[in-house]
């Protein structure tokens, strides 16, 4: 130590000071006790955060969990209306910054769509903002065809449950279209029914969609009742496969064939005696031909 540092350092007494404060000695053992426990701290702090980040994770899955929302596929008709409600649960749930709105988000998307998310991970990373994730979201998949728009409006019941068939109606009208009215949602369900259960409906007293389930479900035993009339009547005639005929074939007797039990019109032999009989028919009218082009040449000459 330089004598400039004594003088700052060591007081009259030979004491280690700074200032007014007496400095405590540190041997190499207690610096090597402190390296310990600071390494020791450093593994503690690590595990701190890798677990206060598992836990993060995992509340934001427990969280999607309670999201009242479907996965989103390259199916869905309506792209802006199922962002909207997504945005929405975040809101129920109180998921208000873009990172965990990007989070769960990922938690929602299906086949294709995961393919789209990692790219969009790579051009933007998580830490973007969640409106262009949004903007990019919607351009990519909004439906810009009529197809889902013509297939809900034309879709109508062919067999199975009433009740099913309108609430997947209903389903597919709201995909199109989450602002359409009450009136119209009850009246497109209602056309695609058939028309024997449409006229015992009154109009009148539907007010909501529950309304026409309750109606709907009451002509359900109809529909199933008309179901099973349909099948007895295109039951078609059993074949009778084992000849069980009650009175021989007179055209096997006829040829001395034995006793046959089979219907004459699918008699074997009948087939080959009308066979000869077209040779017969055929030979002599050839030879007829012949005879009278001969007399033709004979007078002739």
């Amino acid at each position: 130590m330089t004598k400039e540092l004594e003088k700052t350092y060591i007081d009259e007494d030979g004491n280690l000071q700074f200032g007014d404060l007496y400095l405590e000695e540190i041997s190499q053992e207690t610096l090597a006790t402190q390296k310990t426990e600071t390494g020791t701290l450093e593994k503690l702090f690590e595990k701190l955060v890798e677990s206060t980040q598992a836990s993060k994770n995992q509340s934001l899955k427990h969280i999607a969990e309670k999201f009242v929302i479907d996965k989103f596929t390259s199916k869905h008709s309506n792209a802006n209306q199922w962002i909207e409600l997504f945005e929405k649960e975040c809101m129920r749930f109180d998921v208000t910054t873009d990172e965990k709105k990007i989070e769960i988000f990922r938690l929602f998307l299906d086949k294709s769509c995961v393919d789209w998310c990692s790219s969009m991970i790579i051009k933007l990373t998580m830490n973007s903002e969640w409106l262009t994730w949004k903007n990019k979201f919607c351009e990519t998949f909004a439906n810009k065809e009529w197809n889902p728009v013509t297939y809900a409006l034309l879709f109508k019941y062919k067999e199975g449950s009433l009740l099913d068939y309108a609430m997947r109606k209903e389903k597919l009208l709201l995909e199109m279209r989450r602002t359409i009215d009450t009136g119209t949602l009850v009246d497109l369900i209602a056309a695609g029914l058939p028309e024997f259960i449409v006229n015992r409906i009154d109009r009148e007293v539907l007010q909501d969609t529950v309304d026409l389930f309750n109606e709907v479900s009451k002509y359900e035993h109809m529909v199933n009742k008309r179901v099973l009339l349909n099948k007895k009547r295109y039951e078609y005639p059993k074949i009778n496969t084992k000849n069980e005929h009650k009175y021989p074939c007179k055209i096997c007797e006829h040829l001395n064939k034995g006793t046959r039990y089979h219907a004459e019109t699918t008699c074997w032999f009948r087939t080959k005696e009308d066979d000869k009989l077209k040779k017969k028919f055929i030979k002599h009218v050839n030879n007829s031909v012949i005879e009278a082009e001969l007399n033709e040449t004979d007078q002739k000459n």
